[in-house]
């Protein structure tokens, strides 16, 4: 997306001069077999929260600046729904669009679409070619591996949105959390050089999860209100 805050696949540009990233490090074990990571953990995640946001709260900031939980909601449904067709390699307009072309709209039967979605989604990424060939999301080319992992990123960082947004616990599994690491911790990897905005600065020491929410360009310590 061309928001003020560079947040993932929002930003990836297929205009621009490296459209189509290099797989990180870790795509190499992400290829089909037993070594591709799950994306149901992350999947799940996000599917527990949604009990707990009321409609109250569909107005309230998020940790995305150009979101309220609506809209960070109706990006889940979105992306959710690309990255499932960009396992399924049907390709169309569900993995041509860029997700930036405008705010995402919410629809009235969320609570019910949404968790279908996301079921679909972490689905569609167990079958062992998705993680094959070539495939498409936000209208850039990618290899099926890279989109995978890209997914699973995307719905561990907003899912962490989410819940810093309406205040519920969030702790993602270990695994989850190292590919993300692995795919936004080199300086000069594509993710750091396509997708995110500048780091913010977080101690070695703290927990995996605040070191990946940092290398996203959130704050760890983000509150309603900041």
């Amino acid at each position: 997306m061309t928001s003020r805050r560079r947040n993932g696949l929002h930003s990836m540009d297929s205009t621009s001069s490296n459209p189509r990233p290099t797989p990180p490090p870790s795509a190499a074990s992400a290829g089909p077999g037993p070594e591709s990571p799950s994306l149901r953990p992350a999947a799940d995640g996000v599917a527990r929260l949604l009990d707990a946001v009321g409609d109250e709260r569909l107005g309230d900031p998020t940790p995305c600046p150009d979101y309220a939980v609506r809209e960070l909601l109706g990006h889940l449904v979105g992306l959710a729904t690309a990255f499932r067709d960009a396992a399924r390699k049907d390709l169309g307009p569900t993995t041509g669009t860029d997700p930036g072309a405008r705010l995402p709209l919410l629809d009235d039967d969320w609570r019910s679409l949404l968790p279908a979605r996301l079921d679909e989604l972490a689905a569609a990424w167990e079958r062992p070619e998705a993680w094959q060939g070539e495939t498409r999301a936000g209208g850039v080319p990618l290899p099926g591996a890279v989109a995978g992992q890209v997914a699973l990123n995307e719905l561990l960082l907003h899912g962490w949105d989410l819940a810093r947004a309406t205040g519920q616990p969030y702790a993602p599994d270990a695994a989850s959390l190292q590919v993300s690491y692995e795919l936004l911790a080199p300086a000069d990897g594509p993710a750091r050089a396509d997708l995110f905005g500048p780091p913010v600065e977080v101690p070695g020491s703290a927990p995996l999860l605040d070191r990946v929410v940092g290398l996203s360009g959130r704050r760890p310590d983000w509150r309603p209100g900041d």
